[in-house]
């Protein structure tokens, strides 16, 4: 191994809960952790005791953004940053984008000038309002984005945001996700990591997809939504595209997950008279999530929009026995690029019929999409996103400590001669 780095990964959130953004935190921190680097965790409220270095910088209140509910800092106080700072002497601080100017902003101006900032952009805006406030933040916060050494988005749609907000164009890392071997704890399914084991794991059982059977002649063929029960992330299109199907093979759905649609989705397969064709397991357990998806023929996650990148979409590409089928949205098509054709618009039901009824009734159709799947997934596995991440931190230490150079050899040459 190379240098080992002194690493401070900043999230304006906590990291208690198995959300898209703390599982890329998490996940990103543990393998660079593996790697001997020296990783510190700078949050908002946590609870959770199991983290090494973990520094929580201040409190936050609940609010809705972008679609979903999620916590914002309150101010940070300085002298706890100041302290932080004098304590650790990181060589690169890795901010979670947009941030917070209470906690993360903060942490930022105060940061060393020998320290490198990066900042990873990690939303998709799905509304005007959202879009407005980020562009907002980001005149606000021209002179401090000056600090950063370097920024990247997590996807094209993200990379597309920071454009708008900050005209900038840079370059995409990835979410990293675990693509083999087991992550301990529960999750909330679609939320993708597991609370108390921190990543997003991806075929538990090596093969277990390759060899899962699709679409065997003797049973219907099996249709899976695994993800929050939310509007945004499509099981209403789902159900009603499955009820509305023409498909001629018999087929099941499992609508696995938990959440605020539940009564209400079991109340629409029972007026659409599929009731006894539809399965609500609820809650799934991390450790259960590869075979759910390696028994699926189909699986289908038609989210609608506000998605930033997809971590539930490249565990799917992973483990699915059978094709995943995805919501044709600006996040998911950076994990479903060269795989267009298993995009759908989950609001025009006819269409999204039809395509499911072309896919349950061509078994091996379905056999042959797995292995450009897995292929797909293997762009976003943990090691490989961990060394791109790696290779750009090391180009701004390297772009800091040039500019500090510069910045020296102009303070040295006026100097009066004495």
């Amino acid at each position: 191994m190379g240098t080992v780095l002194r690493i401070g990964l900043v999230i304006d959130d906590g990291l208690d809960k198995p959300d898209g953004v703390q599982q890329i935190v998490l996940t990103l921190g543990r393998r660079l952790a593996e790697l001997g680097h020296e990783v510190h965790y700078v949050t908002s409220t946590t609870e959770r005791t199991d983290l090494p270095n973990l520094h929580v910088l201040g409190r936050t209140v609940s609010v809705r953004f972008n679609g979903n509910r999620l916590r914002s800092p309150l101010p940070a106080r300085r002298a706890d940053v100041r302290r932080l700072l004098a304590e650790v002497p990181f060589d690169v601080l890795h901010v979670t984008m947009p941030y917070s100017p209470l906690l993360a902003g903060r942490v930022v101006s105060a940061a060393s000038p020998r320290t490198a900032v990066v900042g990873q952009f990690v939303i998709y805006p799905q509304d005007r309002l959202t879009r407005w406030g980020i562009r907002a933040l980001g005149l606000a916060e021209r002179r401090r984005l000056r600090r950063f050494d370097a920024i990247t988005a997590l996807s094209e749609a993200a990379r597309e945001s920071v454009r708008e907000a900050y005209g900038r164009d840079v370059p995409i890392i990835g979410g990293p996700v675990e693509l083999g071997g087991a992550a301990g704890g529960g999750a909330e399914v679609g939320g993708g990591a597991a609370a108390g084991g921190g990543a997003a794991t991806a075929g538990a059982g090596a093969g277990s997809a390759a060899d899962a059977p699709s679409g065997a002649d003797d049973g219907p063929v099996r249709i899976v939504f695994l993800g929050r029960l939310v509007e945004r992330k499509g099981p209403r299109e789902l159900l009603a595209a499955v009820a509305a199907t023409p498909a001629t093979r018999p087929w099941t759905l499992t609508l696995a997950g938990r959440g605020p649609l539940l009564d209400e989705l079991r109340d629409r397969a029972r007026t659409a008279g599929i009731a006894d064709r539809v399965d609500f397991p609820g809650f799934v357990a991390e450790e259960d999530k590869a075979a759910l998806l390696a028994g699926a023929d189909v699986v289908a996650l038609p989210s609608t929009g506000g998605e930033s990148f997809g971590m539930s979409v490249v565990e799917a590409l992973a483990d699915a026995g059978g094709v995943v089928l995805a919501g044709d949205n600006p996040g998911y098509r950076t994990p479903m690029a060269g795989l267009e054709d298993q995009l759908v618009d989950p609001r025009d039901t006819g269409a999204f019929a039809r395509t499911l009824a072309r896919w349950v009734d061509d078994p091996a159709a379905r056999t042959a999409a797995r292995a450009p799947q897995r292929a797909a997934a293997q762009r976003f596995e943990a090691g490989e996103i961990t060394a791109q991440t790696l290779a750009w931190y090391e180009q701004a230490i390297a772009t800091r400590r040039a500019n500090a150079r510069a910045a020296g050899t102009r303070a040295a040459g006026t100097r009066p001669a004495r």
